[in-house]
């Protein structure tokens, strides 16, 4: 049992937010955040976490293998985002890469029979939350990081 650990697919206009379960096993949606600036989201996310009694955060980067060298990347502007966040949540924060979760997504809402327009933000941060735990569940991930890699 590792407890409840919160999944995120933060965006410039939407944050979504997935939850485990407290053994670690599977992942749900939660809800989606309009993204209304940092100290507003940050808020949002502490407040849903303390209220979900979460331990740690997983958010996805996403990294890009075929982003042009030296080019502004999605990845960067992740991390930079992750790092202010750090500072404002006290619980351990794990990075996961989510290269095409939203390609996932989309199938998963087309299967759920949401609309094409309907967002789907929360259905990426299930994504990414699930393959942490399921990371964690193989022995290739390990909770919470260590020391190193927060």
């Amino acid at each position: 049992m590792i407890g409840r650990l919160i999944g995120i697919d933060p965006g410039s206009k939407r944050i979504g937010l997935a939850v485990s379960d407290a053994l670690g096993i599977g992942a749900r949606e939660l809800t989606i955040l309009p993204s209304r600036g940092d100290a507003a989201d940050f808020a949002a996310i502490a407040e849903i976490a303390e209220r979900e009694a979460a331990v740690g955060l997983v958010i996805g980067v996403p990294h890009n293998p075929n982003a042009p060298a030296g080019a502004v990347k999605q990845a960067d502007i992740a991390l930079e985002w992750i790092a202010r966040l750090r500072s404002a949540v006290p619980i351990p924060i794990i990075e996961v890469s989510e290269y095409l979760t939203s390609e996932e997504a989309r199938a998963l809402a087309k299967q759920a029979a949401r609309g094409p327009r309907e967002p789907i933000d929360d259905l990426a941060a299930r994504i990414i939350l699930q393959a942490y735990l399921d990371a964690l569940s193989y022995g290739s991930a390990t909770f919470p990081p260590p020391a190193s890699s927060i």
